[in-house]
């Protein structure tokens, strides 16, 4: 397993199968001007396979400890994370970390998971942030009792490399988490026994310059988001993509978006949804006081920069998946890139992503038109005698005679306005309908 600063936990088992090192240096610079179009093309199919293959790929882990993080503020999760905490060192003999806040917690009662096994003292242990931020290493799988927030926070935990992290929902929303806890026996099961497929979420990395020199540095799974704080002006904010000034931003804010992400903050001020497969950075104005100013997404090989300009009247603040506020002053500015640590996340199907946005979002969800009834069907099964009369029948409005009688109540009309049925825009407008009567 590799250390907090090598790559990421899951491109790590893709070490054997592919020599990375060797696809890049074959594109680099120096040897680029020496690639035919052909070879080019090639690579660029390869490299395309290899992101199709990564995220269809079955992964075989072998888990000896295994991290929960449960919801805060929620003490009807405490009796479950000590379940799942029980159920996991009984029947797979695996180390289990839980919240170092609950060691002396009544609810949890640890003293009494002791009791019942002394193999549990050994098994049961405990994680503060310091210890998933410094060794991240420890951790095979990560189980969230929660939702959305959860996961955020998981992330944030996770500064660097991080372990699978499969999510039980057991929150209010729930975008990221698709397993069900009432199941959590049989989903377990599956990835200790089958192996486990991941969604490689994109993160980014985002570095905070003050004064111009660096300040901090943050990876964020949702958004980036840089606004005007409790300041009564609008924000003016410089955006650069490598190096060029793309636009002058005026308006309340300014959020960068991960695919993760386009379905949170984002998506509130206009933001399309995007696919977490896609490697596009999602760029949202808030409010923008311009009608001109559209969201926009971008390559996620673009180096983007956000800065306040010496000439703004207010200062900004930036956030980080909602934590975090920093004020940055005029000449203070950010650097957002792809992070090269994702956050993998366990999937449940390959259709995860649209069953979750149509359960939480009801994406595209309307009543269905109701069918228009088949005449000819009727005529075949109907005498003339049986056929139904209609209370309120528009189809005397098409005839020829109707609209003579309708015309000339208006008074004289020339006789090219009175039209013949069958030549009445109307009549050809709905003759698909079947809404027209016989032509006399």
């Amino acid at each position: 397993m590799t250390g907090p600063c090598g790559p990421c936990f899951v491109h790590s088992r893709f070490d054997d199968a592919v020599d990375v090192a060797k696809v890049l240096k074959e594109i680099s610079s120096d040897n680029f001007d020496h690639i035919s179009h052909s070879s080019l093309v090639q690579t660029a199919t390869g490299v395309r396979e290899l992101a199709k293959r990564i995220g269809q790929a079955t992964i075989n882990i072998n888990v000896r400890s295994v991290l929960i993080v449960t919801k805060a503020r929620d003490n009807s999760l405490i009796g479950l994370t000590r379940q799942l905490a029980q159920w996991l060192m009984v029947t797979r003999e695996v180390n289990v970390y839980v919240d170092a806040k609950l060691r002396l917690s009544k609810r949890f009662n640890a003293d009494g998971l002791l009791d019942q096994n002394p193999n549990f003292e050994s098994r049961l242990r405990y994680w503060t942030p310091e210890l998933t931020n410094m060794m991240p290493d420890l951790f095979d799988l990560v189980l969230t009792l929660g939702g959305d927030g959860t996961v955020l926070y998981t992330s944030w935990l996770f500064q660097r490399i991080v372990p699978p992290v499969l999510a039980f929902s057991l929150g209010s929303l729930g975008f990221l988490t698709n397993f069900q806890f009432q199941d959590y026996q049989s989903h377990l099961n599956k990835v200790f026994d089958d192996g486990i497929k991941v969604n490689l979420r994109m993160r980014f990395t985002c570095t905070v310059f003050k004064d111009g020199h660096q300040s901090e540095v943050h990876e964020v799974i949702n958004e980036i988001v840089i606004d005007r704080g409790p300041s009564p002006w609008i924000s003016m904010l410089e955006l650069f993509g490598d190096n060029n000034l793309l636009t002058v931003v005026q308006a309340d804010g300014l959020i960068l978006s991960t695919p993760t992400g386009s379905t949170a903050y984002s998506l509130s001020a206009g933001g399309s949804l995007v696919h977490p497969e896609i490697p596009a950075v999602s760029i949202t104005p808030i409010c923008p006081h311009t009608l001109s100013f559209r969201p926009m997404l971008l390559p996620d090989s673009m180096l983007l920069k956000v800065s306040v300009p010496q000439n703004a009247r207010n200062t900004a603040w930036a956030s980080f998946d909602g934590r975090h506020r920093v004020e940055l002053r005029s000449g203070d500015y950010v650097t957002v890139t792809a992070s090269q640590y994702p956050f993998p996340t366990v999937t449940a199907s390959t259709m995860d992503y649209f069953e979750s946005v149509s359960r939480t979002l009801k994406w595209n969800v309307r009543e269905q038109q109701k069918p228009f009834i088949d005449a000819d069907k009727d005529e075949s099964t109907k005498s003339v005698q049986d056929e139904e009369e209609w209370d309120i029948d528009d189809s005397t409005f098409f005839s020829s005679s109707s609209s003579s009688t309708m015309l000339s109540s208006f008074g004289s009309a020339p006789q090219s306005a009175v039209m013949t049925g069958s030549s009445s825009p109307l009549h050809k407008d709905f003759s698909f309908l079947n809404l027209n009567g016989p032509v006399k």
